[in-house]
């Protein structure tokens, strides 16, 4: 499985950038992190799934892999102190063992969702088949993604390296939960507020809410 290397990404002239000044600000932080944690609808996705004995959790993953690599300020890294466009985004899932520890994995994003699904399962069942963390190295056009379907949650934090410059984005998504004939999840998604600003949030969100609501098309 190749990792693209630095000279094989996008490189953006700082002088061009439209956020240069919203970048040099929050870049320093001890904390450029945010996030949010939106109540999603999706019960026609989770119909959809059911009818067509599809993986729920492998096409949730799939659409918020489509609507991440929609918005380019989520696809944009800070590598060496300088921004990279780095291309189609992967997910890197956590997967959990039958003993309860967890593997890293790398899942590839294809545009056809049966080509992505037999991908995933594949990779779901190698990293169950190992032991440890499974970690890949200068793995920078990922999200990093956990599922936790027995949790739901209104908010939500991550463990960070504050000293390694992360600027890759954590998805997370919470238990399902059915009220008055629909089916809402949590989903949360931090970024680094020196590449992303709320507004392209917004548009991921909105995205994501769109592929669910319409999960035949």
């Amino acid at each position: 499985m190749i990792i693209p290397s630095k000279k094989e990404l996008k490189k953006i002239d700082l002088n061009n950038y439209n956020r240069k000044e919203h970048y040099e600000f929050f870049k320093d932080f001890h904390e450029p992190f945010f996030g949010v944690a939106v109540e999603i609808d999706c019960t026609e996705a989770y119909q959809y799934c059911r009818l067509n004995h599809l993986s729920f959790y492998q096409f949730y993953t799939y659409q918020i892999l489509k609507a991440v690599n929609e918005v380019k300020e989520l696809r944009y890294r800070i590598i060496d102190h300088e921004i990279y466009d780095v291309g189609k985004l992967h997910v890197s899932a956590t997967v959990l063992r039958t003993d309860k520890t967890f593997g890293f994995s790398r899942i590839l994003y294809e545009d056809d969702f049966g080509s992505f699904s037999r991908g995933m399962k594949e990779e779901i069942e190698k990293v169950k088949n190992t032991e440890g963390l499974n970690l890949y190295a200068d793995q920078y056009d990922v999200i990093h993604f956990s599922a936790t379907p027995w949790l739901r949650f209104s908010s939500l934090s991550h463990s960070r390296h504050f000293k390694t410059g992360d600027s890759i984005p954590k998805v997370a998504v919470g238990k399902t939960l059915e009220e008055n004939g629909r089916i809402t999840f949590p989903v949360s998604i931090h970024v680094n507020h020196a590449l992303v600003d709320g507004y392209h949030l917004s548009l991921v969100f909105e995205k994501l809410e769109q592929l669910l609501n319409t999960p035949a098309h």
